[in-house]
């Protein structure tokens, strides 16, 4: 019985001695699922941040588009109405009776208000040095004594530009 003794207490010792080597690779192995679960939920945490951030992005672009493309809309809907402000200045021009030429007035300064509300500016060049940037040279005469070279002389349209883009050139004469 010594030997069935004997061999069964070998047996429990190498049981023994072996279940700690078995519960360090669980735990080994539980370790590394740990860290392999934690490096994957990191993974998802930046590529999470990263569709944050360019949906934000895109949210602000498409936002800044949408302000730009209706600012734009309405910048159009002003062009069609320069030509009716510079038939209006013709009809001050030409106008002789009181009563019709303050009515067209009030139309003027109708119109130079809602240019004011939408932040458009008259270039309006007379006297000044020719700006090709702002101005459209339609004819060039020669410069009477003393007058410089390159001068606006005569309008024949006024321009306007709101927050430094030109919505239409001024066409003017100026002196070869």
């Amino acid at each position: 019985m010594k030997r069935e003794e004997t061999a069964e207490t070998t047996a429990e010792e190498e049981a023994a001695s072996s279940r700690p080597e078995e519960q360090n690779a669980t735990q080994g192995t539980e370790s590394s699922e740990a860290e392999a679960f934690k490096a994957e939920a990191e993974e998802y945490k930046r590529k999470w941040y990263s569709v944050t951030a360019e949906y934000e992005n895109y949210r602000r672009r498409t936002a800044l588009s949408k302000s730009q493309a209706y600012a734009e809309g309405r910048a159009d809907v002003v062009k069609g109405l320069f030509p009716i402000a510079d038939n209006l200045e013709r009809a001050l021009l030409s106008c002789a009776e009181e009563n019709t030429r303050k009515g067209i007035e009030m139309v003027a300064k109708a119109f130079l208000k809602l240019l004011e509300e939408e932040k458009i500016t008259v270039i309006d060049p007379l006297g000044k040095e020719f700006d090709a940037e702002k101005h459209e040279a339609i004819m060039a005469v020669a410069p009477e004594e003393g007058e410089a070279s390159g001068l606006v002389k005569q309008v024949y349209l006024k321009g306007y530009e709101q927050n430094g883009k030109i919505l239409r050139f001024a066409q003017v004469v100026v002196t070869k």
